[in-house]
């Protein structure tokens, strides 16, 4: 047995089962090892950030992480957009690099890097393989790493001459510490704070979204008069109808200020202090009035539910019905394309249980209040801005659950990073239903140009924020790659298609054509 083989047996024995992989020279010792040992399922991207974005949206599905196989210092640098946003959602990712045989990486060839340096600003744990023999052992501490309560990105770096000289014993993982449970008198405090008079809100992150704390939290909201939000992005909430909803804070600063002006205490249930996306001239970074005054009931690496159960319990709150959305009444919206149309179609076709991937971003930022009432679903957001999210995340939450459906919106200029994806969802048939909104054009960048007090608006400013001339062919950029493709110019057509696709099996794209709609 030698290291890369020891390797993949304590990945198998430590239950990470998936491997997103794009490999080069120095990893053929791990490819060979995947090979040879059962038990790791294999997923090919053509591009890094497709490998790095799918094992974000894997473990945000599965709670569990699974690995990666990069080539080199390039390689992952190549994927370091959506590590960083992965590491911005706490996913938990074995990020496993190759590297030169230790003896040659003193003669500096053409692909010697720094990895370490390269991995560290976007990862949690870093450490490079220095014997074959301790391989099983440094991928063993990884996966501690990656298992962590919330998850981390761990990347292990694998000289070629580790992986194929003698392994040592398979090492098995120590289980993660249980996250802290808040005490009794934070509770206490907390109660007091929600049961005195005047305007208050729970803002909730992290496993405060999962649907059973989210029934708490509203019976919590139910008992006291406070309301409850989430931050602009989310990892993952379960939402729908029958579920209680926590309405996002927006992302422009001035909705925000105004959705929050009227607080004069909020409460953090796994959330930060809620701040603005950038830095304006002449605007706040906080989203809070001064005189708000801000309390944490507990932290996203504490045990979120069993702080919110021993609140309700506290408040005499667990026999209140919480205020849930009922189903919306199917609608086929007609006409052209407008933002609150297309969240309407949405909200009628949302299977049962479907996971929606969102990176929509200008599309879709109004469409958080209408589609609370589709059926119940999961809904994953682009958590640290790096765009190029949506497809990777896509494929991977496909991968953790293939019973599902998952609907990727995403925006045409953010696809174009990342449209390798779309190939690998056709390898593997994923249950993937892409809905692109085609505005042809940096869109979000149209209105910061303005909110940042910027003058430019000529010709040459507003060419570097457009996406025509030549305009991009989303049908047939889909179907090159092998994915069934379709394009819609209006409501009635969107519906019509959507729902169609949805009987559909394998992956589809929809086009929606919409440059001029608002």
């Amino acid at each position: 047995m030698n290291g890369a083989e020891s390797l993949v047996k304590t990945l198998v024995e430590n239950s990470v089962e998936v491997c997103f992989t794009n490999p080069g020279t120095s990893e053929m010792h791990f490819v060979s090892a995947l090979d040879k040992v059962p038990g790791v399922r294999c997923v090919l991207g053509l591009f890094e950030g497709v490998v790095t974005g799918a094992a974000d949206g894997y473990y945000r599905m599965a709670d569990k992480p699974a690995s990666t196989l990069l080539h080199l210092g390039p390689g992952l640098g190549n994927g370091l957009a959506n590590l960083h946003n992965a590491k911005k959602a706490n996913s938990g990712i074995v990020n496993i690099v190759g590297e030169h045989a230790l003896h040659h990486i003193e003669c500096d060839a053409p692909l010697t890097s720094d990895i370490e340096g390269v991995a560290r600003p976007m990862s949690h744990w870093v450490k490079t393989t220095k014997s074959s023999h301790d391989v099983s052992r440094d991928g063993a501490l990884a996966i501690e790493q990656a298992n962590h309560s919330p998850g981390r990105v761990a990347t292990l770096i694998l000289p070629a001459d580790t992986a194929w000289g003698q392994a040592g014993e398979i090492a098995r993982a120590q289980k993660p510490p249980a996250r802290p449970q808040v005490s009794e008198e934070t509770v206490r405090r907390i109660a007091a704070v929600l049961s005195a008079p005047g305007p208050k809100a729970m803002l909730l992150g992290g496993m405060a979204l999962r649907e059973e704390s989210l029934a708490l939290a509203g019976q919590i909201a139910a008992k006291t008069g406070c309301v409850i939000h989430s931050e602009y992005n989310n990892a993952r909430i379960q939402r729908g109808a029958g579920r209680v909803h926590a309405k996002s804070i927006p992302f422009s600063v001035n909705a925000a200020l105004d959705m929050l002006k009227d607080f004069k205490h909020m409460v953090l249930v796994g959330a930060k202090k809620p701040v603005a996306f950038f830095g304006y001239p002449n605007k706040p970074s906080y989203l809070f009035q001064k005189d708000c005054a801000i309390d944490e009931l507990v932290g996203l690496g504490g045990d979120i539910h069993h702080a919110l159960q021993m609140l309700a319990d506290h408040l005499g709150a667990t026999s209140i019905k919480p205020h849930v959305p009922t189903l919306s009444q199917p609608t086929c919206p007609e006409g052209e394309f407008t933002h609150a149309g297309i969240a309407k179609v949405l909200a009628t076709l949302i299977p049962e249980h479907a996971i929606v991937v969102d990176e929509s971003i200008t599309t879709g930022r109004d469409f958080d209040t209408t589609t609370m009432s589709a059926q119940p679903h999961d809904w994953l957001n682009l958590m640290g801005g790096s765009i190029g999210f949506a497809l990777p995340a896509a494929v991977g939450a496909a991968v953790a659950a293939p019973d599902r459906t998952v609907l990727a919106l995403e925006g045409d200029g953010s696809a174009m990073y990342t449209l390798q994806a779309l190939w690998t969802m056709a390898r593997e048939q994923l249950n993937v239903k892409v809905i692109i909104f085609a505005n042809q054009s940096y869109e979000i960048l149209k209105g910061e140009l303005i909110n940042v007090g910027a003058t430019g608006d000529g010709e040459k400013a507003l060419s570097m924020l457009s996406l025509n001339a030549p305009s991009l062919n989303w049908v047939g950029l889909a179907k090159s790659q092998g994915v069934e493709a379709f394009q819609v110019t209006d409501l009635r057509d969107f519906y019509k298609t959507l729902k169609a696709v949805l009987s559909m099996k394998g992956p589809q794209l929809i086009e929606v054509a919409m440059s001029s709609a608002r």
